[in-house]
């Protein structure tokens, strides 16, 4: 590891806090600051975990360029932080969504130039357009929606969305904050020579997400068949059918690695990084894994009506990044289900004020 100082924003986060301590049990001899403002409730149960990892926090914010410069001397910033809610700003107030997304990153990426630091950025499978994702072309099984191989748009087929996809329309402002941050990054590249990687990240999961019905649905699923709770189906028919790719926090940490050992070759490219068609599920196959995980089952609302900014299915294309890195996800969907299982079991007592 050529990096020396760390700093990671939304260090306090799901993901943030978990790169923070693999990346410092693998590399104890480097400096990780984590800087996180707290405001998603459950982050601050993490920092007991990161100070014992050996990880330096900074509560702070990104929005606040005072705080950022306040991190010390760093070599590589992992951006991490976001209001990650696909509905955020439907309720009227976009100002944190806007904020913290679009000015917070443009704060990082203009204190990396001023480092001379390298900067990996978490975007989103979400910069897509939601009408064209919903224009796919997909078969309906007993358990779920499947792409077709054949598709009117380029870049998308049976095996999911590729970086060639179309990205003309809307796309829900938490999407469209992410995608202009790439703009921006690809910009502070071309004219400052920032290096930067790109990584559109879709649904990361695994144990410590204090996971909501707007984000973090994997761990909002298991931790509804444990303490109890209501869970829907909504949308499309109201079936569960609708699917998203998996990604274990643990196979995005290996990939994170595979980029810092050689930054040059993959600076300056965007990549779909995600679980793909093998490591899926849909809503209602998800209900079945987690049954048979917890030993729990009960009654699912059903709505048919559909949600503002939902898409009936989003699978990763993970070609590009494979082809140029050998990656690819170790973790299944009935692993990942059971791993989060024993989690919150195990911390049950200290998970319920936040799951439960």
């Amino acid at each position: 590891m050529k990096y020396k100082n760390i700093l990671i924003t939304g260090g306090a986060g799901f993901v943030g806090s978990n790169l923070a301590i693999s990346l410092k049990r693998d590399y104890p001899d480097v400096k990780i600051v984590a800087l996180d403002n707290l405001k998603r409730r459950g982050s601050e149960l993490n920092l007991t975990r990161l100070k014992d990892g050996g990880i330096s926090f900074l509560h702070g914010d990104i929005r606040n360029r005072e705080d950022l410069e306040e991190s010390g001397a760093f070599d590589l910033i992992v951006e991490c932080s976001a209001e990650p809610s696909v509905l955020s700003g439907f309720d009227g107030a976009p100002d944190y969504v806007l904020n913290t997304n679009l000015v917070g990153s443009i704060n990082c990426f203009e204190l990396a130039r001023k480092r001379e630091a390298d900067i990996v950025f978490l975007s989103t499978s979400r910069v897509y357009p939601v009408a064209g994702l919903n224009a796919l072309k997909y078969e309906v099984t007993e358990s779920r929606f499947e792409l077709e191989d054949l598709q009117d748009l380029p870049g998308a087929s049976s095996k999911g969305i590729s970086e060639i996809f179309p990205l003309d329309g809307a796309r829900t402002l938490y999407g469209a904050t992410k995608l202009c941050s790439e703009l921006i990054l690809q910009e502070y590249g071309a004219m400052y020579g920032v290096r930067g990687i790109i990584n559109r990240c879709g649904v990361l999961t695994g144990p410590w997400q204090m996971g909501k019905v707007d984000q973090g649905v994997v761990v909002h699923w298991v931790a509804r068949h444990i303490f109890g709770g209501d869970l829907g189906y909504f949308g499309y028919g109201g079936e569960g059918k609708q699917v998203r790719d998996l990604l274990h926090i643990d196979d995005f940490y290996r990939l994170l690695i595979l980029q810092l050992e050689d930054f040059e070759k993959y600076n300056g490219q965007i990549y779909n990084v995600g679980g793909g068609r093998e490591v899926s599920v849909s809503l209602k196959e998800l209900t079945e894994l987690c049954r048979k995980a917890s030993g729990k089952s009960f009654e699912i609302e059903s709505v048919s009506k559909n949600r503002e900014g939902d898409i009936p299915i989003y699978l990763t294309d993970c070609s590009e990044i494979t082809e140029s890195s050998g990656w690819s996800p170790a973790h299944t969907p009935e692993n990942i289900i059971d791993e989060i299982t024993r989690w919150v079991v195990d911390n049950k007592d200290f998970l319920a004020p936040i799951l439960g």
